[in-house]
């Protein structure tokens, strides 16, 4: 198989601000792998808080591209043959060969992997700003294409019950709250009791990734805790259902699809809720992810939504619900990698 990659930057819209900082643009690598002159598409977000960069990305697609093999279905031999390490790079890998195989046999993933095309509504991304500025933000987004809320909370000034307080007042829409780390326990046991009664849907990990106070937050909170920076691979669904109700999973961060549904069917046998996020990424990384949707409860996968321009289109957004394409593969279009690797 021939590998090829680029650094491909994102412009967002709008600068998206959580609690760890502000983004305007985001690095993503893309990867396309051919076989039998038929080229599958990939894609991976990486994420600095997991000490992963664009550059560290392509350097591990170079280091390691050439030990793929010559069978884009024997994706377990393939990926086992790889450090584990760098997992948005082997996202894309991931991605591309299903997008690959997907393509050789004339199916979309999705029906390949047996799922329906279908999962729940996506939510739309509220970001960290004063309540006044997040309530009219969804306002505006209220207007029918979408049904679910996720507010970004930890402002650190003792507002974020006041900016969700401000969300709820100006629309009925389902809310559900992100911290990305930013409370500590005590303020988490002082804000859950008061965002239960504004009926929000479940906290995001409230807590830094590892709290040892995480058992006890989960056992005193009065509504569900979902981790998302503690979830990483199959390895961490043990320890994240002592702390939590339900997981993220993020395929940039687990290393794609195929360890994705692993997670999945891990936490429904542990009785955990099950998330599907997602970083900033173009409509082949949504793509990607869109494939396995169904197997979620929830599901937030607004990153190529919230760009200027998304240079992959395919995926459509009905009635709230992220749809994967019912063409082959991922079944978006993705420009040519102009260089080997």
């Amino acid at each position: 198989m021939q590998v090829a990659t680029r650094i491909v930057t994102l412009e967002l819209e709008e600068p998206f601000t959580i609690a760890r900082g502000t983004e305007t643009e985001v690095e993503v690598i893309q990867i396309e792998i051919t076989h039998d002159g038929v080229t599958g598409h990939g894609e991976g977000t990486p994420v600095e808080r997991y000490e992963e960069s664009s550059g560290s990305a392509l350097a591990y697609i170079e280091a390691y591209g050439g030990e793929l093999g010559d069978d884009p279905f024997a994706l377990d031999e393939i990926l086992a043959r790889l450090p584990a390490e760098e997992f948005a790079a082997r996202c894309a890998i991931d991605a591309a060969l299903y997008d690959l195989f997907g393509k050789l046999v004339g199916l979309p993933v999705w029906r390949l992997l047996g799922m329906r095309r279908e999962g729940p509504p996506t939510s739309w991304t509220i970001t960290l700003n004063d309540p006044d500025t997040m309530a009219r933000a969804a306002e505006r987004a209220s207007g029918g294409r979408f049904h679910r809320l996720k507010l970004k909370l930890g402002g650190r000034d003792g507002l974020d019950v006041e900016r969700v307080r401000a969300v709820r007042a100006s629309t009925d829409l389902p809310l559900q709250v992100d911290v990305n780390e930013y409370w500590s326990f005590d303020e988490a046991l002082d804000a859950l009791p008061e965002l239960a009664g504004m009926a929000v849907q479940y906290c995001e990990q409230p807590l830094a990734a590892g709290d040892p106070q995480g058992p006890e937050l989960k056992r005193r909170s009065p509504l569900p805790i979902y981790v998302d920076e503690d979830c990483h691979t199959l390895a961490d669904i043990p320890s994240c259902a002592e702390r939590a109700h339900g997981v993220n999973i993020k395929l940039a961060k687990s290393g794609g699809i195929r360890e994705a549904v692993r997670i999945a069917h891990a936490a429904r046998a542990l009785g955990l809720g099950v998330m599907l996020g997602c970083m900033i990424e173009s409509g082949l990384g949504i793509s990607a992810a869109c494939q396995i949707a169904s197997l979620c409860d929830h599901v937030d996968l607004d990153g190529n939504l919230l760009l200027a321009h998304d240079p992959c289109p395919g995926v459509e957004l009905v009635d709230g619900v992220q749809l994967p394409p019912t063409a082959p593969g991922l079944g978006v279009h993705a420009e040519a990698v102009s260089r080997s690797r």
